[in-house]
C-alpha cells in the first residue's frame, strides 16, 4: 500500500510541478522575446524604452516598457511570481516523494559511495542552498560587472556542481540534483532578487520618489540567466529517461555539453528574436552542431568484451537476472518500493528477457542505471555476461 500512496503522490506533484513550470517557462520566454522586440518609436511617452505591436487571437496588443517606471502605477498591475514560487515548491516535494523517500533505489548507489539515506539527504539540500549562496555572491561581486565573465563563472559552479554529484550520488540522483541545482537558483532569483526590487520600485513610486534604476538592471540581469539557464534545467529533468545520460561514466562532462549546447540554442532564438543580423549570431548553429556531434559520440554505445571461450549458458543468464532484476521486474515483485513490475516489464524466463533485451542492453550492460542504485551489488563481470548473452540471441 505504500508504494501505491507514493506513486499517486509522485504521479500528482508531477503533473503540478509540469503545469507551473509551463507556466514559468512561458512567461520567461515570452518576457524575453518581448523585451528584444521593442522599438524606438516617434511620439513616445516620456521615460518609455520602446513599445511592441503584437497579434494575437484575434486581436492587436500594444506594449510599452518603461526603463525604469511609469509615474504612477494602476492598482491592478499584475506580478508574475507565483508560477516560479510553486514550481520549485512542487519540484522539491518531488525530489522527497522520489529520491528522498527511496534513497536507497534512486539516490544512493554503494558502488559510487556508500551513503547512509539521511546522508545523502543532507548532501542533496546542503548542495542546493550553497549552489545558490555561491551564484548570488558572483553575481554581487566584481565578476558579475562582466556578461562573459560572469557567464564562465556560472558554467564553471554548474560543472563543478555536476561532478561533485556524480561522485556522490547515482547516475540518475546525479543528473536530477543538476537540475535541480540550476532550478534552485532560477527559482531563487524571483524569489530573493527580481521581485524584491519590484516592490521597491514600486514602493518607491508610491512615496512619490525617483526609484533606483539600479534594481530594474539587476533584476533584468537574473531575468536573462534565468532564460538561458531553462532549456538545460528541462533536459536534467528527463534525463532519468534516458540511460545513456545517467549511465555515462563522465555524467559531469555530459553536463557541460549539454549547457553549451542549449545555451547557444537560447543565444540563437534571442538574437533572432531582436532582428539581429544573421552574421551576428550564426555562429550558434555550427557551435550547436559541433556540441550535439561530441555529445553523440561520447554517448555511444560501448562494446561489450567478455573473455574468449566464455560460455554463459541460459541456466548463468537467469542465475545473474534472479539476483539482480527479478526482485522489481517479476508478477509479483518483492522489491519494497514496487507493487507491480515497472512498465509492465518482467524479466524472470529467457523468452521475456530476449523480448526486452534492447532495453536490458541500454539499461543494465551498457549503462548502470539498473538495477537501481545498485542496490544487488551487481559487477562488470555480470554485466558483460549478460549482455554477450542477450548479444547472441
Amino acid at each position: 500500500m505504500s508504494a501505491f500512496v507514493v506513486d499517486w503522490l509522485n504521479l500528482l506533484f508531477r503533473w503540478f510541478h509540469l503545469v507551473v513550470g509551463i507556466g514559468w517557462i512561458g512567461t520567461s520566454f515570452y518576457f524575453i522575446a518581448l523585451d528584444l522586440s521593442l522599438r524606438k518609436r516617434e511620439q513616445m511617452k516620456p521615460g518609455v524604452y520602446g513599445t511592441a505591436w503584437e497579434v494575437h487571437g484575434g486581436g492587436f496588443y500594444h506594449v510599452e516598457k518603461y526603463l525604469v517606471a511609469p509615474p504612477a502605477l494602476p492598482s491592478d498591475l499584475i506580478w508574475y511570481r507565483w508560477e516560479a514560487y510553486l514550481t520549485w515548491v512542487s519540484g522539491f516535494l518531488l525530489l522527497i516523494v522520489q529520491y528522498y523517500w527511496n534513497a536507497n533505489s534512486f539516490l544512493i548507489d554503494r558502488s559510487v559511495l556508500p551513503l547512509l539515506p539521511s546522508q545523502a539527504v543532507v548532501i542533496s539540500v546542503a548542495s542546493l542552498f550553497a549552489g545558490w549562496f555561491i551564484y548570488d555572491r558572483l553575481c554581487k561581486s566584481a565578476l558579475g560587472r562582466s556578461t562573459p565573465v560572469l557567464a564562465v563563472c556560472l558554467f564553471i559552479l554548474i560543472v563543478g556542481a555536476a561532478y561533485l554529484f556524480t561522485h556522490v550520488f547515482s547516475g540518475r540522483g546525479a543528473f536530477i540534483h543538476v537540475g535541480a541545482f540550476i532550478g534552485t537558483i532560477m527559482a531563487f532569483n524571483v524569489f530573493r532578487v527580481i521581485i524584491p526590487n519590484q516592490r521597491k520600485i514600486v514602493a518607491s513610486l508610491l512615496a512619490h520618489e525617483k526609484p533606483d534604476p539600479r534594481l530594474g538592471a539587476i533584476g533584468k540581469q537574473r531575468s536573462v540567466h534565468n532564460n538561458y539557464l531553462t532549456l538545460p534545467v528541462l533536459l536534467m529533468m528527463v534525463s532519468n529517461h534516458y540511460p545513456l545520460l545517467t549511465g555515462h561514466p563522465e555524467g559531469w562532462l555530459i553536463v557541460a555539453f549539454v549547457l553549451l549546447l542549449g545555451g547557444s540554442v537560447r543565444h540563437f532564438l534571442n538574437r533572432h528574436e531582436a532582428h539581429d543580423p544573421l552574421l551576428k549570431y550564426v555562429w550558434t548553429l555550427p557551435l550547436a552542431l559541433v556540441v550535439l556531434g561530441f555529445l553523440i559520440v561520447q554517448t555511444a554505445p560501448r562494446p561489450i568484451e567478455v573473455a574468449e571461450g566464455t560460455a554463459i549458458s541460459d541456466a548463468d543468464v537467469l542465475t545473474i537476472t534472479s539476483k539482480h532484476c527479478a526482485m522489481c521486474h517479476a508478477a509479483r515483485p518483492t522489491h519494497d518500493g514496487f507493487d507491480q513490475p515497472p512498465k509492465g516489464v518482467m524479466l524472470q524466463t529467457t523468452a521475456e528477457l530476449i523480448q526486452h533485451k534492447d532495453q536490458i542492453i541500454a539499461q543494465a550492460v551498457q549503462g548502470r542505471a539498473m538495477p537501481l542504485g545498485n542496490e544487488t551489488k551487481m559487477t562488470d563481470a555480470d554485466r558483460q555476461a549478460l549482455g554477450a548473452w542477450l548479444q547472441s540471441h
